[in-house]
């Protein structure tokens, strides 16, 4: 009998991404407390900017982002968002996101299967996902609940599932 297994991935939908940055955008047009405040919201590149004339619209801004990306059905965990720095006479807030998962994170990740998890179950390294295999399905299932279970700093997603 053949291993079954399963990726660990940490993407972004982005056509979900771009539908919650559409309705802030909108948003944030007709509610009273953003009247005249300049506030936006756009991409910039692979990030999100938010624009606002003071510090406080801005974080008012990626706080409206944020309850529309939960909405959604999205992680918080891919924002990567700082403080908002003042640029001429507006407040900018840059929103990186994050995507993939890096070679230390997926270090952890194995470690936190090959020490907790059940015995038999392999992590496999592969670009910025990880392969998880075992003989018994049960197994990768308790694997999915763990990891589920830890707090870590990655919007996590199970995939292929075989």
């Amino acid at each position: 009998m053949a291993d079954s297994s399963f990726d660990i991935v940490s993407k972004i939908d982005r056509q979900e991404v771009d539908n919650a940055l559409n309705q802030t955008a909108k948003e944030l047009g007709h509610r009273f407390d953003f009247k005249g405040t300049g506030a936006s919201i756009s991409w910039s590149g692979e990030s999100i900017e938010i624009k606002a004339n003071s510090e406080e619209r801005a974080n008012a801004a990626l706080d409206v982002f944020k309850e529309k990306i939960v909405k959604r059905g999205l992680s918080l965990k891919m924002l990567d968002s700082g403080e908002p720095r003042l640029s001429g006479k507006e407040y900018r807030l840059a929103v990186p996101l994050k995507e993939g998962i890096d070679q230390d994170n997926a270090k952890k990740i194995s470690k936190i299967i090959r020490d907790e998890g059940p015995k038999g179950v392999k992590a496999q390294i592969q670009g910025d996902e990880l392969r998880v295999s075992s003989k018994k399905k049960d197994d990768l299932q308790e694997i999915i609940s763990l990891l589920k279970g830890k707090d870590l700093d990655l919007a996590l997603q199970f995939t292929n599932y075989r």
